[in-house]
């Protein structure tokens, strides 16, 4: 293994032991082993690339990173893999590599993005985005594959026997960004809509009580760091896992994924030049720039704080668990909306859109004990999980987003009445989000 991997062993994590659309089978107790690993990211040539937004990368602040969990109990493998980007728009290639390399079944293999809006995008965004593919974005998905393979066997090599738990706590540090103004919604303030403020923490540990790895999950975006950073970072996913992962000396892997983030942003970030409703930046980019990223540091230890107050009150774990897992596509009717665009408000009578080919989103369950991670290849809504939870047979369950792939934003029924930013830029229609998600999510659940 390189010098240059940390590595941490351990643990559990659920284990998917499902076909693919159809009921998965349950797989009885027995004891867990689990591996952790973590691999830098960073590309070697920072040209051509840029942010979310197309600024060129002129330098690194930070490393990023691929973080892997490989979790074995004898008669099922599954894999769980952490990435510092904004989003894989098809993860699937991906999953196919791991599977292929490593035997894991396909099924039981989530990638998920962290949502970074301030490093290298894996894959096109849209015809009209600001990151196209080229030579240096095809390299990258190249890279980015090599490295999360890579992630995964070091997490594998490191599997043993573990001990699991779970808890949750409270972090104030996201907000709605859905705020109304005479011309629309836009991505603004709005503090008295829904905004979950739930982190979840899954502790991995060694039989002696040494923790090992943790997986968290959060609902915000990891966008601290606005259009005019030139400079390649974690951001706030990145600082949560750095401050988790320095507090035990580096001797765990913290693997940080977007809860139901659609409309959450940071409650401090860089202003959206542009925006109507938020002032610009000042003209001096690189003294605002070191100003923003002591935010992104303060916002990162208060949720990375929490973290370890979290894991340090998880007291019931165990070295048993019956693990399930299942997915399932559904499809969605597809829109455009014409005029409309992220950021440019459009009075709700105004709106007019298009018939798009139909949607395919991926939804998937992992069952661990009485947890269930619920994954879906999309950005969805605080209101969606909050109607999820409600109707989900186990208390602990989470929503891990932009997983194995990204299709776009999935708001609730009310943003298309009221037309909030997430549905003027929503590849689906109406229903998707309070029906066919949820629906599926829970009929997944219910075979269990």
């Amino acid at each position: 293994m390189k010098a240059n991997i940390p590595v941490a062993a351990t643990l559990l994590f659920v284990l998917l032991s499902g076909a693919s659309l159809c009921k998965a089978q349950n797989s009885s107790e027995s004891t867990l082993r689990v591996g952790a690993a973590r691999v830098k990211l960073n590309p070697a040539d920072l040209d051509g690339l840029t942010n979310l937004w197309g600024t060129p990368f002129k330098g690194v602040h930070d490393d990023i990173y691929v973080r892997a969990l490989v979790l074995e109990n004898g008669k099922t493998s599954a894999a769980i893999v952490a990435v510092d980007t904004v989003e894989i728009r098809d993860a699937m290639p991906i999953v196919a590599l791991i599977a292929s390399a490593t035997g894991i079944p396909a099924t039981n293999i989530i990638v998920a993005a962290t949502h970074d809006h301030n490093a290298p995008m894996v894959g096109l965004r849209n015809a009209n985005g600001l990151q196209r593919a080229g030579p240096a974005g095809l390299a990258y998905v190249a890279h980015v594959e090599a490295n999360v393979l890579e992630a995964v066997k070091a997490a594998r090599a490191e599997a043993q026997p573990a001990l699991f738990g779970v808890g949750r706590g409270t972090v104030d540090i996201n907000i709605n960004r859905d705020q109304h103004t005479p011309r629309g919604y836009v991505m603004g303030w709005n503090a008295s809509g829904p905004s979950d403020k739930t982190i979840w923490v899954l502790k991995f540990e060694s039989p002696t009580g040494n923790p090992i790895a943790f997986l968290i999950n959060y609902a915000v975006h990891g966008a601290v760091m606005g259009p005019e950073n030139d400079q390649l970072t974690g951001d706030l996913p990145g600082a949560t896992a750095r401050f988790v992962e320095q507090h035990f000396g580096g001797k765990v892997v913290a693997l940080w994924t977007s809860g139901a983030a659609g409309d959450q942003d940071p409650i401090v970030m860089s202003p959206y030049s542009g925006e109507p409703n938020l002032a610009r930046m000042t003209n001096n980019i690189s003294e605002e720039n070191a100003s923003n990223f002591k935010a992104v540091d303060v916002l990162g230890r208060i949720q990375g704080e929490e973290v370890v107050r979290v894991a340090d009150s998880i007291k019931t774990m165990t070295p048993n668990a019956n693990i399930w897992g299942a997915e399932k596509i559904v499809t969605c009717a597809g829109q455009k909306v014409l005029g409309g665009g992220t950021g440019a408000p459009i009075s709700a009578g105004d709106i007019k859109t298009v018939d798009e080919a139909p949607v395919n989103l991926r939804l998937g369950v992992l069952i661990l004990d009485k947890t269930a991670l619920t994954s879906v290849s999309a950005e969805v809504v605080t209101k969606i999980y909050q109607v999820l939870r409600g109707r989900s047979p186990l208390t602990n369950t989470i929503m891990i987003t932009l997983a194995n792939g990204r299709v776009g934003y999935i708001p609730d029924d009310r943003g298309y009445e009221v037309w909030t930013q997430e549905a003027i830029a929503s590849p689906v229609k109406k229903g998707c989000g309070e029906s066919t998600l949820v629906n599926g999510l829970v009929d997944l659940m219910n075979r269990y």
